[in-house]
């Protein structure tokens, strides 16, 4: 067999400590990058741009975001489409007011916006935890959105209420507008995924990193042991809220161009993106990516081979999709709390230890 660690020796606490120690997973990793970065920019289509990958890569990105607050430090949020909102008029504000700032600038700015949004609403983790937290961001949820279709303001006193993002080119590129080359949203896209992606993989194989993990195993062991509570859930606030709020302006400024808050970020985006950690797996950044890949392609699949496939009526997939997606909620929570992550991981113990049984 081909996945096999033998002979792979290891010779200093560098190469030990990599993030992908076996051969292998190196090289399947940067084929799939390779992949991403070379191949698919000269087949995309309008449609897999829209339908399939922007949001793919924007919903991983939030899911990563909410796998370091959930995942990694156990602070629950329900405050995701919010604080997407944030990342979103952030990136519309900041645009409009500075034509000539670079778009990436803005991205970037719109998600240290967010995070400072995110941590004043993370306060109320220093004194609750669990089911009232949870009620605590999703009062946020309502509150920001409240605010954002309330104040003038935030939409340039527009008597639709509607944000609209404008044409924004990027070293001579443009890569928002309904002009805009599939290839070349996709690809400014992916930039940002692949830099978070292991930014956030490398952040939470640091001391902060390990004290996340230390205050979701038990928060009073690791107060004794040194970890401060106050500093630790905070940046986890923070950072996850960048990391929304990141997805929030790619979502607005280069997958749907216009957003309205009660449409494009109620609650029920909290909810999904909630669903994609518990599916691809809590605690995991690859399980982020399993995550909102299933979340994404079922409702096509499913459309696919029941409405083209089957005929049956599209309300009817529609509801076949909901219990669908309740019965893996279930299952993965008794089951396999890990999620998708978890699974994968069985799957190569085993290919490793092939034929021999364990």
């Amino acid at each position: 067999m081909l996945y096999r660690e033998v002979g792979q020796f290891k010779t200093s606490y560098r190469a030990d400590q990599a993030i992908f120690t076996i051969t292998q997973d190196r090289w399947f990793v940067l084929a799939v990058v390779a992949v991403a970065l070379v191949v698919v920019p000269f087949v995309i289509t309008d449609y897999f741009e829209k339908a399939i990958l922007l949001p793919l890569l924007i919903y991983a990105l939030a899911a990563i975001g909410l796998n370091i607050l959930t995942g990694y430090c156990g602070q629950l949020s329900l405050g995701t489409g919010a604080f997407l909102a944030v990342g979103a008029y952030a990136a519309y504000k900041l645009t409009t007011a500075f034509p000539e700032l670079n778009l990436i600038l803005v991205i970037v700015v719109s998600g240290g916006i967010t995070a400072t949004v995110g941590m004043v609403f993370g306060l109320p983790s220093l004194r609750i935890k669990g089911f009232y937290l949870a009620v605590a961001t999703l009062a946020a949820q309502f509150f920001i959105v409240w605010l954002l279709n309330k104040v003038p303001w935030f939409y340039n006193y527009n008597a639709t209420g509607q944000i609209t993002m404008p044409p924004r080119e990027v070293f001579g590129v443009l890569v928002t507008g309904p002009a805009a080359a599939p290839h070349a949203t996709y690809l400014f896209t992916l930039g940002f995924v692949l830099v978070g992606a292991l930014l956030a993989k490398n952040l939470v194989r640091s001391r902060i990193g390990r004290s996340w993990m230390a205050i979701r195993d038990m928060d009073i062991a690791a107060e004794l042991i040194g970890i401060r509570p106050l500093e630790t859930k905070l940046y986890a606030f923070g950072m996850s809220s960048f990391y929304i709020g990141v997805a929030g302006a790619l979502m607005f400024a280069v997958w749907l161009g216009a957003a309205e808050p009660t449409e494009a970020f109620g609650i029920d985006q909290s909810f999904l993106v909630l669903f994609m950690i518990i599916i691809g797996g809590l605690g995991s950044i690859l399980g982020s990516f399993l995550g909102a890949g299933f979340m994404i392609l079922m409702p096509i699949a499913l459309k696919q081979s029941m409405v083209d496939g089957l005929g049956l009526a599209a309300v009817t997939a529609k509801h076949i999709e909901i219990m669908l997606l309740g019965g893996l909620i279930i299952f993965f929570l008794i089951v396999e709390p890990h999620g998708l992550a978890r699974l994968w991981q069985i799957t190569k113990e085993k290919l490793r230890l092939w034929p021999f049984p364990h």
